[in-house]
């Protein structure tokens, strides 16, 4: 029998060829904190060297898939060698996800914030709750936004709108996501469970090779076009946009906001 590894601010579970990866802090709407991408990166590597598993389902525990970057994060500037480091954590926990072997299935509801974006865009499918709140708000918050989501979202839904919702910060539905390309499917909020673990077990049974391979096929395609291996220069934008004064003034009016809401 496989030894399943524990995780503080994730859970990891395997049935047969479905291993599910679900973000599990719902007290704060599943914040991706720098030990949680730090897990979430481990969990994938971890996924990836298993034969027996085919498909992962990554999902967020509670009321929303996960809100994003931990907000405290922008209070407590990181100093010192390990700086680059934790700001690099984000990009590599999107490229163990994103190279992983199997099929990448996110089950979205609730909140879909800023990182949450992009480790939604990490992985190969993705279906909504029709009452998913989706946001980019790092220009908000005084930062470009990092982690390659850029050149993810360019590569789901063309570099004009990827301007536009991240240049913005505007919030958008899961309606328009599925009209730009995001998602595969959105469904009723009651519904979606059924509906991943219907797609789930359709590519379960599928051919292992003949279904890989089409992975790796078409990601070999996409990375030719949108060469997501530069976003490892993500983290110096995201520190100097951390000791930009502007930005951090931004983000405190920021910040100050949603302790209002």
């Amino acid at each position: 029998m496989m030894e399943i590894p524990e995780f503080r601010t994730i859970t990891l579970l395997v049935d047969g060829g479905r291993a599910d990866l679900v973000l599990a802090r719902p007290e704060k709407r599943n914040p991706l904190s720098p030990e949680s991408l730090a897990e979430i990166e481990a969990a994938a590597l971890w996924i990836d060297a298993q034969e027996s598993i085919l498909i992962v389902v990554v999902s967020g525990l509670g009321q929303s898939f996960s809100a994003g970057a931990e907000v405290s994060v922008f209070e407590q500037i990181p100093q010192g060698a390990e700086a680059r480091r934790v700001a690099d954590g984000g990009r590599r926990m999107a490229e163990a996800v994103e190279n992983m072997q199997q099929v990448a299935i996110a089950k979205i509801h609730g909140h879909c914030i800023g990182g949450g974006v992009v480790l939604a865009a990490a992985c190969d499918l993705r279906l909504a709750a029709e009452d998913t709140y989706f946001s980019i708000p790092e220009i908000d918050l005084g930062i470009p936004l990092s982690w390659g989501g850029i050149p993810r979202l360019v590569r789901e839904i063309g570099p004009a709108l990827t301007k536009e919702l991240v240049m913005t910060c505007r919030p958008f539905s899961a309606t328009e996501a599925k009209a730009a390309g995001f998602l595969n499917s959105v469904v009723n909020a009651a519904d979606l469970d059924v509906a991943v673990d219907d797609l789930a077990a359709a590519l379960v049974g599928k051919p292992r090779l003949a279904l890989l391979a089409t992975k790796r096929h078409v990601n070999a395609v996409t990375e030719q076009m949108v060469g997501s291996t530069r976003s490892w220069a993500d983290a110096d934008g995201l520190m100097a946009g951390l000791n930009d004064p502007e930005g951090r003034a931004s983000a405190e009016r920021y910040l100050q906001q949603i302790k209002k809401r």
